[in-house]
């Protein structure tokens, strides 16, 4: 099941995408600030694009979990043995502390603030790409992890049962 939800949440990026760079939302702003073309954008392998987005955006839902539920510190402190009596009373008391949609959102708008942002912004300054594009396409993954780690935080079982 909690694979399951981690595949789920790899798929927001694709989603928000889609309504993101549409041309009646950012996309064709994102097209003038990037200097993408219709051209350009039309000649790629987009069964390779969509299939290595896929494959990033499942390694951003395994770094969101960790992210989003606190509870994975108490997981790693018993090296993963879920047998420990002590694990299992905390667990059993505290499990479902701070698991909201809510709580995860704010995690993960803050992940694409302090994490997305920087390395974003590091990139563009130095391709002289403008503050518009910068903003664009932080304010995409900031919304982008936002979702993820609300998806992920809701509802993924216990840390240690993926």
């Amino acid at each position: 099941m909690g694979l399951l939800i981690l595949l789920l949440a790899a798929l927001v990026p694709m989603v928000i995408g889609f309504i993101w760079y549409n041309p009646k939302v950012m996309g064709n702003a994102w097209m003038a600030e990037s200097g993408m073309t219709k051209e350009k954008a039309e000649g790629a392998n987009m069964p390779l694009v969509f299939g290595l987005s896929f494959v990033f955006a499942c390694l951003l839902s395994f770094a969101m979990h960790s992210m989003t539920i606190h509870q994975m510190g108490v997981y790693s402190i018993f090296n993963g043995d879920k047998s420990q009596l002590d694990y299992i009373d905390f667990m059993s008391k505290y499990s479902e502390n701070f698991r909201t949609f809510k709580h995860g959102l704010f995690h993960g708008i803050i992940g694409g603030l302090v994490v997305a942002l920087p390395i974003l912004a590091t990139n563009a300054l130095f391709e002289r790409k403008s503050f518009k594009y910068i903003a664009i396409n932080a304010g995409y993954w900031m919304i982008t992890l936002g979702i993820m780690g609300g998806i992920i935080c809701q509802w993924s079982p216990w840390p240690g049962s993926l």
